[in-house]
């Protein structure tokens, strides 16, 4: 089973992963992951993954060999954390969104429509295939 595990960044500048409280969990336990950047939230969710594990079997329950996760960015966070990379304005020019609006976006100010997030997603993944594609000479 995959669950959505999201990443979202704290007002005290620190990263969190939990399960998406909206989709359906079958499990007993959640997870929760933290730290000072996505890589190494990432890793204490993997940790807490890795220590529920360990007590399942130190209590004799089966943990699933089937759970993965898909993680995912709230749009605030993905701007916040990719700012020092992808520049608003640049944005701008790859999803055609005024680079204000995407502003009111990082700042929470607005939220996206799910119509504007899929616009974005669609344009950085379509990027990103464009640009797993250059070669040097």
């Amino acid at each position: 089973m995959k669950l959505n595990a999201i990443i979202e960044k704290g007002k005290d500048g620190t990263f969190d992963v939990h399960y998406d409280v909206e989709q359906e969990n079958p499990y007993s336990f959640s997870l929760l992951g933290q730290g000072n950047t996505v890589e190494e939230a990432i890793e204490d969710f993997y940790a807490g993954r890795d220590e529920m594990k360990e007590y399942y079997q130190e209590v004799g329950k089966e943990f699933p060999e089937d759970l993965e996760f898909e993680f995912k960015y709230d749009m605030a966070s993905f701007l916040d954390s990719y700012s020092d990379k992808i520049s608003l304005a640049g944005l701008g020019r790859l999803t055609g969104i005024n680079r204000k609006q995407l502003s009111h976006y990082l700042t929470r100010k607005r939220n996206p429509s799910r119509k504007t997030v899929e616009k974005i997603e669609r344009a950085l993944n379509d990027f990103g295939k464009e640009i797993s594609q250059v070669h040097f000479i």
